[in-house]
């Protein structure tokens, strides 16, 4: 069985490409191109298709982040 409420919060805990690009200050299209060259590990997809992130997905990115660039 599965449990409504549960399902309610992995919902509200989701972000979009978009936010997560506005959180770390890169475009929609750069993080795309990172997940397409394997630079970060690739996003799950919701029934329509479109990339879902949670909290833990963007720390991963954000720790792609400092390692590669400088963060000042």
């Amino acid at each position: 069985m599965i449990d409504k409420n549960t399902s309610l919060l992995d919902t509200r805990n989701r972000m979009t490409i978009t936010e997560v690009a506005q959180i770390i200050g890169v475009s929609a299209k750069t993080i795309a191109r990172w997940e397409k060259s394997g630079k970060t590990r690739r996003a799950k997809r919701d029934w329509r298709g479109w990339r879902v992130y949670d909290e833990h997905d963007l720390a991963q990115i954000k720790n792609f982040i400092e390692t590669v660039f400088e963060v000042e």
